[in-house]
């Protein structure tokens, strides 16, 4: 593309110096040469022979020989007749190419013009603030401009909505309603984008009665844009009314629904929408893949991610930042640890997001020496860390054991000059205390630069169950109760310590007093992934129509694994009844019959991928170890904690978890 500029006759016009005449020639000979003119002399001279130059859409922003832009340079020294079209062009390219200091330069430039009066450069002027994330600038153009039109307005509520003000946008909207402007469906996008920024429902339907009144309801933008405002609010069923009614639909609005189920944990639905979509004719988006990987991230759906793996590689789509981002994270969550890596490694471009997103894999999955040298690697070749890279390798650390590596980063983020939020105090105290460091971790908390909230004490409440410590886990566990009365798990743990410790009326007196005060313990739950179809299970469920053939399947798998070794573990049954009641009682954990069932219903030698929402107990997970021997296939298994690997009778997990 080019812009015609005109340039003074340098022949008849002595006032120019030769210098300037030289530079300028210099310029455009360059500019001739590539526009395809005649190269010079024979270039030069058609262009200052005359009154018109021309000058390329990508030289708008070259630098004279002084550092200042040429274009300015050429003006305030006689060589250019400046207009209101070349300073918007001159602020479209600073916006296009986000350069903010040479923006601010054409601005003071612009404003020393006889056309700081006209509206549409300083609406231009308003975007390439915007853009470049300057919004306390934008607004000073905005209010000083001398008349404002529609789009004056709407660049200044989208900039507030794109840079994460959402509530100034609001407050601008309706500062604009009064001055009796209407809203176009620019305006509305915006607005609307907003209102789902705060998650505010009701704003967000008032939004919505507005876009009804002014005829914008069926615009496929403005539809778009109010079916994502209710998918960010939660409202999922008027997002769809929305949605349905939309005569035109297009690839926003679709992506507006999917990514919608996919924050609301809904995966199922968000994979038979992609599916829609695909049958409809319309090509998925990188916000599209990057949706619906995170829904089956959160469900742990690893063939129907792999299967929308094998579609965004049919499409050609580039494996940018933050798609890969959420692909990796998906095969990390889906427990395929490798194909993680193996997306990590292909990333064209690694962010800081896409080394956390590693880190947090490899601490997921107990590879604590994995994330140590991903770390390292990191701080060779990869961007500065950040306080959630610290996090990763703290977490890796304490769950691997690695006392010294943990205490030495802990340190080391000072070096980097970040601060220890609470989560960062909370890992090491379950470093120390998974360590049996106890009196070191109940001195680092005394210690503490800030107030330790119930989660540090749970920390430490869990490492006291870990090494039987009574007398530090009530304390710890009276400290949870005041700070978090109503969380089940450290009444748990309470209990169990007293019951490990054989002071059953202690348990019993526990459980008691969650009873009276309505803390409830969260139901455990185990399903496991076969054919695409998801099978949920609970401890002694009698309710699955292959149940029978489930009980008998691990009753001839607990006969074998007793042969090889296994002994049950009662003291993770806290009841009150005999060995063989307590027996009985662990063998039909949700975990195990879904591990039944999957060896019921899965090809022979095939990894069998289980997911429990709490954590699992110690017999099972002992029990699964001696299954994978048996069996002589991998298990992997999802609790709330962590990934564990169960293979040829022993756990990636080193039994310290």
């Amino acid at each position: 593309m080019t812009k015609a500029i005109h340039v003074k006759n340098c022949a008849t016009n002595p006032s120019i110096s030769n210098s300037i005449i030289s530079i300028a020639r210099q310029f455009f000979s360059t500019t001739c040469a590539v526009s395809g003119l005649e190269s010079e002399p024979e270039g030069v001279r058609k262009l200052f022979g005359s009154p018109i130059g021309v000058l390329q859409d990508k030289d708008l922003l070259k630098k004279a020989p002084n550092g200042e832009l040429l274009v300015l340079y050429l003006i305030d020294n006689g060589a250019m007749d400046a207009d209101a079209s070349l300073y918007n062009q001159l602020l479209k390219k600073c916006t296009e190419w986000k350069r903010l200091k040479e923006g601010r330069v054409v601005h003071e430039h612009f404003l020393r013009s006889r056309f700081s009066h006209y509206t549409v450069p300083n609406n231009t002027l308003i975007n390439m603030y915007a853009k470049c994330e300057s919004m306390g600038d934008a607004r000073k153009v905005f209010d000083e401009m001398p008349e404002r039109d529609m789009v004056s307005w709407t660049a200044l509520i989208t900039g507030y909505s794109q840079n994460e003000d959402a509530k100034e946008g609001l407050v601008l909207f309706t500062e604009m309603l009064r001055f009796g402007f209407m809203p176009n469906q620019f305006t509305f996008g915006s607005v609307l984008k907003a209102a789902g920024a705060l998650e505010s429902g009701g704003t967000g339907r008032q939004l919505h009665g507005g876009c009804v009144k002014c005829g914008y309801e069926e615009n496929v933008y403005v539809g778009s844009a109010l079916v994502d405002m209710y998918a960010r609010c939660g409202l999922m069923d008027e997002g769809k009314i929305v949605f349905d009614k939309l005569s035109c639909k297009n690839e926003v609005s679709w992506n507006g629904l999917i990514a919608g189920h996919a924050r609301k944990g809904e995966g199922e639905i968000a994979l038979k929408l992609f599916c829609e979509m695909k049958r409809g004719g319309f090509q998925p988006t990188h916000f599209t893949f990057s949706s619906v990987y995170a829904a089956c991230a959160n469900i742990g759906a690893l063939e129907p991610g792999k299967w929308v793996h094998v579609h965004m590689i049919k499409s050609g789509l580039e494996l940018i930042a933050f798609i890969g981002n959420t692909l990796l994270d998906m095969y990390a969550k889906s427990g395929s640890i490798d194909d993680a890596r193996k997306v990590f490694d292909r990333l064209v471009k690694k962010d800081v997001v896409s080394w956390n997103s590693m880190l947090t894999a490899y601490a997921q999955h107990g590879l604590g020496k994995e994330t140590v040298e991903c770390f390292e690697e990191m701080r060779r070749i990869g961007p500065e860390p950040n306080e959630v890279t610290f996090l990763c390798a703290l977490t890796a650390c304490s769950h691997a054991g690695l006392l010294d590596n943990g205490m030495h980063y802990f340190e080391l983020m000072k070096k980097f000059k970040i601060e220890p939020n609470i989560s960062h105090y909370v890992t090491i105290v379950d470093l120390l205390g998974r360590s049996g460091q106890l009196d070191r971790a109940e001195k680092f908390i005394n210690e503490m630069l800030i107030e330790p909230n119930a989660a540090v004490w749970k920390a430490l409440l869990g490492a006291c169950r870990m090494h039987k410590n009574l007398e530090l886990g009530v304390y710890a566990a009276e400290r949870v109760f005041e700070l978090d009365p109503h969380d089940s798990g450290p009444h748990i743990l309470l209990s169990n310590i007293y019951a490990s410790a054989g002071r059953r009326s202690d348990a019993a007196r526990v459980r008691k007093m969650m009873n009276q005060s309505g803390v409830k313990k969260e139901p455990a739950c185990s399903w496991v992934e076969i054919e695409n179809a998801v099978h949920m299970f609970v401890a002694n469920d009698d309710a699955h129509p292959q149940r029978e053939e489930i009980r008998n399947m691990w009753e001839k798998i607990t006969d074998k694994i007793k042969e090889i070794g296994y002994v049950p573990d009662t003291s993770h049954v806290l009841w009150f009844m005999d060995q063989q009641e307590r027996e009985e009682r662990l063998q039909y954990h949700s975990e195990r019959l879904a591990l039944a069932f999957a060896l019921l219903n899965s090809p022979p030698g095939s990894p069998i991928r289980i997911k429990k929402n709490i954590r699992v107990c110690g017999d099972c997970h002992t029990a699964f170890k001696f299954v994978s021997k048996v069996v002589d296939r991998e298990i992997i298994l999802r609790d709330t904690n962590r990934f564990h690997h169960f293979r040829n009778g022993s756990c990636s997990c080193g039994d310290y978890w």
